[in-house]
């Protein structure tokens, strides 16, 4: 278990890490392949058309006054220089034929020619500007664009503008360049990131595989440190809850099976025992029914442990289906009441009835709340001396019956009454006093209760009595 735990961890921080590097690995390869050429390509196109639009302007508003005399060849040549200068290019001007009538190149580029070979003014094929070294002209690739000059209806020359690409290509290194740092700071800041998911995300889920790991071993010991308020301290507080609880209802569990174990041992016992002593003939048979009704009693013992277990485990097991209907709670608290009159005769125990009305109807499974009522005065009787009372009421309250049953017996330590709701509890008073109780009882009664969605509540005083109150819904 530790080995496979080691390498689920180790292969997810290696996964981690591969993500990481994969990641990075691919933002290079991409900006390496894709960034420049889309970057020179957009600056080339940026470039082009800008000069495209200034060599249309030159040639719409100023060349064809050369034409119609307007300007002198020493104008056009300050209109030229002035034109190179802005866009630092080479400016060509034209006739029909090639031939050309002005120039002015910015430093750096090759002197022009009196006549261009093989000109043809419509080589650019449809586009605004052609790449290349413009027929051999320039000793570096540069960009032509082309516009004619249009005088009256008739195209009189054409003007050409040549930029050399290095200056692109200068540009376009600075900015890959940029982009590569800015690039080079997105990675590190993916590192941070990675890093704060390796410490918020990773280590406390690693944390949480190994406590995972030690309750599956059965430490249910172990504790998650908590260190944060966020998802994952959450759900590391929840597993220590979890365990917490697990730990609880192990203990429960064994608590639960000791005392079942005890509970059907001692009397199982008795049985075997005077069964065994009648069968050999070590029971003279005067004595013979006198053991009997040991032997019933202990089996009645059995029958009420076999049917509580079965009761409580209808809540356990969610199997409980409540028949709610509506009927006279103070007709079932009489009915009850009544069925204990032989033991109250023989324990001299008066039963007070206080009712509110002479009829009052509640909305609930009548067999469950006969069975609460039962346990209730029952628990009443059992810790009530001889020559004592028994006060059953009822008041309404809104749209809730609160009905409670008190005794003035001896009541219930105050350490011991959180204790009372749990199964197989039975006060050292229980014990000495009624050895017939299974410890249930309570249980039962609370597991109705609260299956109704109402409250049992328990108010007692050691020496003075004990008050159990519950709510139903009235009608």
């Amino acid at each position: 278990m530790d080995k496979r735990k080691l390498h689920f961890s180790s292969t997810l921080h290696l996964k981690f890490i591969l993500i990481y590097v994969i990641f990075g690995f691919m933002a290079s390869f991409i900006t390496a392949m894709m960034v420049p050429g889309y970057i020179y390509d957009h600056l080339t196109d940026s470039a082009a058309n800008d000069l495209y639009k200034s060599a249309n302007i030159i040639a719409t508003r100023y060349l064809p006054g050369y034409f119609t005399e307007d300007i002198s060849l020493s104008d056009l040549r300050i209109q030229l220089k002035g034109i190179e200068a802005y866009t630092e290019a080479a400016a060509w001007f034209t006739d029909t034929e090639g031939n050309l009538l002005c120039t002015s190149h910015a430093e750096g580029y090759p002197v022009s020619p009196a006549f261009i070979k093989d000109f043809n003014p419509a080589e650019n094929a449809g586009r605004t500007y052609q790449k290349g070294t413009y027929h051999n002209y320039f000793e570096e690739d540069v960009i032509t664009v082309i516009a004619p000059v249009v005088d009256g209806f008739n195209t009189s020359g054409y003007f050409l503008l040549h930029k050399e690409l290095q200056d692109i290509e200068h540009l376009q290194g600075q900015l890959v360049q940029r982009f590569y740092y800015a690039a080079a700071i997105i990675y590190l800041f993916s590192f941070i990131v990675f890093l704060a998911f390796e410490l918020m995300v990773y280590r406390p889920l690693r944390r949480i595989t190994d406590a995972a790991t030690q309750y599956a071993l059965g430490n249910l010991d172990y504790e998650i440190p908590v260190n944060a308020e966020d998802e994952m301290g959450y759900l590391s507080a929840s597993l220590n809850y979890m365990s917490a609880q697990l730990r609880d209802m192990e203990k429960s569990q064994k608590t639960f099976v000791a005392n079942v174990s005890h509970d059907f041992r001692s009397p199982l016992t008795s049985i075997k025992g005077y069964v065994e002593a009648i069968a050999d003939g070590t029971v003279p048979p005067e004595l013979q029914e006198k053991y009997l009704n040991i032997i019933l009693f202990e089996t009645e013992r059995l029958t009420d442990l076999t049917r509580d277990l079965l009761e409580l485990n209808e809540f356990d097991t969610k199997n409980l289906l409540l028949d709610k209907t509506s009927f006279d709670i103070h007709e079932v608290i009489r009915n009850t009441a009544a069925s204990f009159e032989g033991t109250c005769t023989k324990k001299r125990i008066s039963i007070e009835l206080v009712l509110a009305t002479r009829h009052l109807t509640v909305f609930a499974d009548k067999g469950k709340i006969q069975q609460v009522l039962y346990n209730l005065i029952d628990n009443a009787i059992k810790f009530s001396g001889p020559d004592s009372s028994i006060t059953v009421e009822t008041t309404e309250r809104g749209d809730k019956v609160f009905t409670s049953v008190k005794d003035y017996g001896a009541g219930i330590p105050r350490d011991a009454l959180n204790k009372i709701w749990e199964r197989f509890y039975k006060t050292d008073a229980s014990r000495g006093r009624d050895k017939k109780g299974t410890g249930l009882g309570l249980s039962i009664v609370k597991e109705s209760i609260q299956a109704h969605g109402e409250h049992i509540n328990v108010i007692s005083t050691e020496g003075v009595g004990t008050e159990f109150t519950f709510t139903l819904p009235k009608i």
